[in-house]
């Protein structure tokens, strides 16, 4: 099958060429503008057909010998954002992804080895291919106002493959653009904003919004004319180059253990590049797309992305919007460090009055004043300007007694975690709030059901569970309460999405969602340090699957006591599958929040709390351990129905437990490796969703 046929349904990006008299009796360009004919909520993407559109414009370029130079701009807010990844997943073999590696070269190419200088005019945003087909250009100049740049191939199991890891060193240098196409990409996806990206080299000019195609081709007759001269610092490639991709492979092995293989073929492909011609380059970032393109890690990299860009804004089962009340004021109970960044986050996104409560002035006076000082230092970083810092510190204030909630719309409680603290808070909380005022609870593992029982109007108690730190983390449980109603879960939607939160609507079942798998996975391994396996041990093994941070460093970022209390809970209900540590319960007892010292070196203490066991398991084993029981664990919550599906799971861990992007989310990794079909007789998902049909 020809790449156009796979490629059926592509939105082309076309190129409108014309022609601009350039001032200064500097001659005519051949601009084009690349447009989909959709708004900035379409971007310009390449596929066969966009592809094709350029080459076909430059086919009518070449023919000319009036032009004195060729310029690429996008339409209003977007130049490019790379390749259509929508038709992946239909490419069936090897040749095909070989052939649109190919054709991305031979047209890009063409914009750098005209018999005229070449421009390009970065507008807005530019990703991947859209990066790369300014990298051919001769000059390139981008505005002050675009918001994202970024080679982020590595995230989704790619390479920057169409001229990005040969072109991008040889401009700025290996060390920068490693940071580029390696760094940012294993940091959550960083993007560059215009500024830094000039900074870095990758422009050569930069230009405010306002008249930047205008101040574009300004500058283009200037250089055109000689007037104006652009200068580049002189790449060094002998060792500096060769250590610039040690310290980056380093960092990539480092994050990963091996469980990525496109960082690392990116690594290989600028280590070589300094050496290399450009046709060798190009060639050999062919080779990679082609492997790379048919690879178990593309596949589930583009499931997560799917997830998180179209799942995670459609949540499964969220009831219609339409019921959602109005928010004009909300309370906070509680001015802990919890509560206080509720109420910051509360106040910044929604604009609206947020009052906290406690049990005492001092606490409440901690409270706001944290609640300032964050403010100031949002202040200090200039996101937010003077009189944004002094709405939002007049915003948030507090009061020692509910009755300030007696106007509010929703109050979120943020106590401590315990039933009947909970159940009295909303007690007291109904008495003064209006019937339809929502109640919401921050609980990590309590039944929302329960919590709701004893009060006259349980319908409008919701979860809202958030992840720490509140302000980073983008998950949002969303708990519907066995009497919850429809505009009351409607309501808690519309306020999530207000607040930018991905919300992923969950049955009232112990733990929920990211605790109750991440605990399964922790009680396991914690039961074979408990067995007589060192902790040095347990945290090396699940290594491979290339987590954010080895399991007793998570447990220290938790807290033990909170482990312990959540375990507790699972406990109660699962005593089975979730027993209780006798050892971590010790160690909470004895004051320690970890096993690790703050230098990161074991605390004797803590690792003598956990020793006495007589048989320690191998790396292996504590892996095999683990996995096994994350593939039952899933496999009895998808049965109860704690969420609408896998893809639901594999959201809440990759926005709320930070699991790796590559790996697709924990379903698809358990389905490649065989762990799912092996422990529960069969996959999570279809072949297909998350790997190559």
């Amino acid at each position: 099958m020809a790449i156009t046929e796979v490629f059926s349904d592509e939105v082309v990006t076309q190129a409108h060429a014309r022609d601009v008299e350039l001032p200064y009796g500097a001659g005519t360009m051949a601009l084009i503008t690349l447009d989909n004919g959709f708004d900035h909520t379409k971007p310009n993407t390449f596929g066969p057909g966009g592809l094709t559109a350029l080459n076909t414009a430059m086919d009518s370029i070449a023919a000319r010998d009036d032009l004195v130079a060729v310029g690429v701009t996008g339409k209003p807010f977007i130049f490019a954002v790379g390749a259509d990844l929508n038709g992946v997943p239909l490419i069936t073999d090897r040749e095909q992804g070989l052939e649109i590696a190919r054709l991305g070269h031979d047209v890009f190419r063409r914009l750098g080895e005209l018999p005229v200088p070449s421009f390009a005019f970065v507008n807005g945003a530019a990703m991947g291919g859209g990066v790369e087909v300014a990298l051919h250009c001769a000059y390139r100049t981008i505005s002050s106002g675009v918001p994202a740049v970024a080679l982020p191939e590595c995230f989704l199991g790619l390479v920057p493959g169409w001229g990005g890891t040969y072109l991008l060193p040889r401009l700025i240098g290996a060390e920068k653009a490693l940071k580029v196409i390696v760094e940012n990409p294993l940091n959550q996806n960083k993007m560059l904003r215009g500024p830094q990206a000039y900074e870095l080299g990758i422009a050569d000019a930069m230009f405010e919004p306002a008249d930047f195609l205008e101040e574009s081709l300004r500058w283009a007759a200037r250089v055109l004319t000689g007037a104006e001269t652009v200068d580049r610092t002189p790449v060094d490639t002998g060792a500096a180059w060769d250590e610039a991709v040690g310290r980056a492979r380093w960092l990539a092995e480092g994050k990963l253990h091996g469980a990525a293989p496109a960082p690392l073929r990116a690594l290989d492909l600028v280590a070589a590049a300094k050496d290399r011609t450009r046709d060798e380059g190009f060639a050999a970032e062919d080779e990679a797309l082609a492997d790379l393109i048919m690879s178990e890690e593309l596949r589930s990299g583009l499931y997560a992305f799917d997830l998180v860009q179209k799942r995670a804004k459609r949540p499964a089962g969220a009831p219609d919007t339409s019921l959602a009340r109005p928010i004009t004021k909300v309370g906070v109970v509680g001015a802990g460090l919890m509560a206080s960044q509720l109420g910051l986050l509360f106040a910044r996104r929604l604009g609206v009055p947020v009052v906290l409560t406690d049990l005492d002035q001092a606490r409440l006076d901690k409270g706001v004043a944290y609640v300032h000082a964050e403010v100031g230092k949002l202040l200090s970083k200039g996101r937010v300007s003077p009189d944004e810092a002094s709405r939002l510190k007049t915003l948030v204030t507090g009061s020692l007694t509910k009755e300030a909630f007696a106007d509010a719309d929703f109050v979120i409680e943020a106590v401590f975690e315990e039933m009947g603290v909970k159940q009295q808070v909303f007690a007291e909380v109904e008495e003064v709030v209006s019937p339809t005022c929502v109640l919401a609870t921050n609980t990590s593992s309590l039944s929302v059901s329960e919590m709701a029982a004893k009060l006259r109007h349980p319908e409008r108690v919701v979860g809202f569970h958030f992840f720490n730190p509140v302000a980073v983390l983008p998950l949002l449980e969303i708990v519907r309460g066995e009497r919850t109603d429809d505009a009351t879960l409607a309501t808690a939607f519309a306020t999530g999405k207000a607040l930018k939160k991905s919300c992923v609507l969950v049955k009232d079942a112990p733990a929920f969602v990211v605790n109750r798998v991440l605990l399964r996975m922790l009680g396991e391994i914690v039961q074979t340090v408990e067995e007589g396996t060192p902790i040095e041990v347990a945290e090396r093994a699940v290594a491979p699957l290339g987590l954010p941070m080895p399991p007793f460093v998570l447990m220290g970022l938790v807290g033990p006591a909170i482990a312990l209390h959540v375990g507790e809970t699972l406990h109660e209900a699962f005593p089975d599958r979730f027993p209780l540590s006798g050892r971590l319960a010790k160690l909470v007892a004895a004051g320690k929040p970890g096993v690790y010292l703050p230098d990161f070196t074991f605390d004797p203490e803590a690792v003598e709390i956990f020793s006495g066991g007589t048989s320690p398991s191998a790396e292996e084993e504590v892996l095999t351990r683990a996995l096994d029981a994350l593939a039952q664990e899933i496999r009895l919550m998808l049965d109860e129905g704690v969420v609408a599906a896998p893809e639901d799971i594999d959201l809440c861990m990759i926005l709320g437990a930070g699991w790796p992007f590559h790996l697709g989310g924990v379903t698809p990794y358990l389905d490649r490796t065989g762990v799912a079909e092996r422990v529960t007789g069969s996959r999570f998902l279809d072949r297909g969703a998350a790997s190559p049909a």
